[in-house]
């Protein structure tokens, strides 16, 4: 590990890393409504929610952690997911204040680097930013947001300068990598607007560079972070088209991985949409193209047996039946996945399912593996942020052990 990862690692515990708030997703859609002067009734009505059920939400009695629900309530209340679960944080401190710099930071420059205007520096050298490249996906894979987002904007300015120069291609296919890494590392930092504008960077470079695979890469992308925004047709609208091109060219090289990942984005939105039948369809494409994979490598993705388990959890949390993600999570060799990101989202649903359940000790345990190995990835969900609220408030808060009570303060959630 280079060394200047090796120090960011060991700094992860830091209390800037918590959420520096503790209004609840329910107080933020209470202030919302009353903003609007609407009723409980009318919004919910709006959501295609029970009344009680958002009532319960807005005094605290019940988590806000499902992501397709709180999308329908943001739809009734006029306004994004993330405007409801505080994204992106006001920072309190200087540590915070250099996070969210970052981040503004990796977006900014994904607006700079509009293909349609070449830029005013110098090529640099392709060796180095392929080796910067490298360095960022690995820190993606990690979960180390901070780190990546560090060096994002200079990486991604490098190669919107080199797609100007004699290696074109070459750059086109690194800005593609970069922009998409740029769009995952800074949802999850906090801003999933800003996602989707790098994602549509990753887009347009794979437009020009006119590769199958890449344009595919692109549109994955784009659609991942259309879900972070709660636009769960649209994503699905981006994917299944991306599909359909994609599936002309399967003999392509990560073109079987790529399509697979693509019918689970398929399958994820039908079912935020209400549509299991059909996000089961999905599904079984997904796992067919998945036994002939194998757990592969291809793109970083992580596609084949053991993550296609990982979107079930997700997608049986959120839309179908938190026991039955439990039962799933609990035949899931997660260790198998190279990926540090991957491994840490496992254990967050997992958890939120538990907590679903109410089998609060197990939860816990499942939310604190995602801490040990993906601080960041945890403290900055506003989901995991609820749903240890949830299990605060079942424990008295004055009761709570002592486990709890550290997992509280590291996030910044007030006992």
């Amino acid at each position: 590990m280079p060394h200047c990862v090796a120090i960011r690692q060991r700094g992860l515990h830091s209390r800037w890393m918590t959420r520096h708030s503790d209004e609840t997703i329910g107080e933020r859609i209470a202030r919302r409504r009353k903003v609007l002067g609407l009723s409980i009734r009318q919004v919910a009505d709006r959501a295609g929610i029970n009344a009680s059920t958002l009532s319960r939400i807005e005094r605290g009695l019940r988590s806000a952690d499902n992501r397709f629900m709180l999308a329908d309530i943001a739809g009734a209340l006029r306004c994004s997911a993330a405007d409801l679960t505080g994204q992106p944080t006001i920072p309190t401190d200087r540590g915070a204040a250099e996070v969210s710099g970052n981040v503004h930071e990796t977006v900014r420059a994904g607006i700079e680097v509009d293909l349609r205007y070449e830029s005013d520096g110098q090529p640099p050298d392709l060796l180095a930013l392929d080796r910067e490249l490298t360095l960022v996906r690995d820190l993606r894979v990690r979960a180390d947001i901070v780190g990546a987002t560090q060096r994002l904007p200079a990486l991604l300015r490098g190669l919107h300068a080199a797609a100007f120069g004699p290696q074109r291609v070459d750059a086109l296919r690194g800005l593609v990598l970069a922009a998409d890494t740029g769009s995952f590392v800074v949802r999850y930092g906090g801003d999933p607007q800003g996602a989707c504008i790098l994602a549509e960077r990753a887009q347009q470079a794979a437009e020009v560079l006119e590769d199958p695979v890449f344009l595919a890469l692109g549109s994955w992308s784009r659609a991942h972070a259309a879900t972070g925004c709660g636009l769960y047709g649209r994503a699905y609208q981006i994917a299944e088209r991306a599909a359909d091109s994609l599936e002309h060219s399967t003999g392509l090289p990560d073109a079987l991985e790529l399509l697979g990942q693509l019918y689970l984005t398929q399958a994820f939105a039908l079912m935020a949409a209400g549509d299991p039948e059909g996000a089961a369809v999905r599904v079984a494409a997904a796992e067919e193209i998945a036994e002939r994979t194998g757990d592969s490598p291809a793109l970083r993705l992580c596609f084949g047996p053991t993550n296609n388990r990982l979107w079930r959890i997700s997608m049986e949390v959120d839309g179908g039946d938190p026991g039955r993600a439990v039962e799933i999570a609990r035949d899931t060799k997660v260790v198998v996945l190279e990926s540090t990101s991957r491994q840490a989202a496992f254990y967050l649903d997992t958890g939120r399912a538990l907590a679903a359940c109410r089998k609060d000790a197990e939860a816990l345990r499942m939310l604190l593996a995602a801490e040990r190995i993906a601080p960041q990835r945890l403290r900055l969900s506003p989901f995991a942020a609820e749903t240890v609220r949830a299990l605060l408030e079942r424990s008295q808060r004055s009761a709570a052990g002592a486990q709890l009570r550290g997992l509280c303060s590291r996030m910044g959630i007030v006992l």
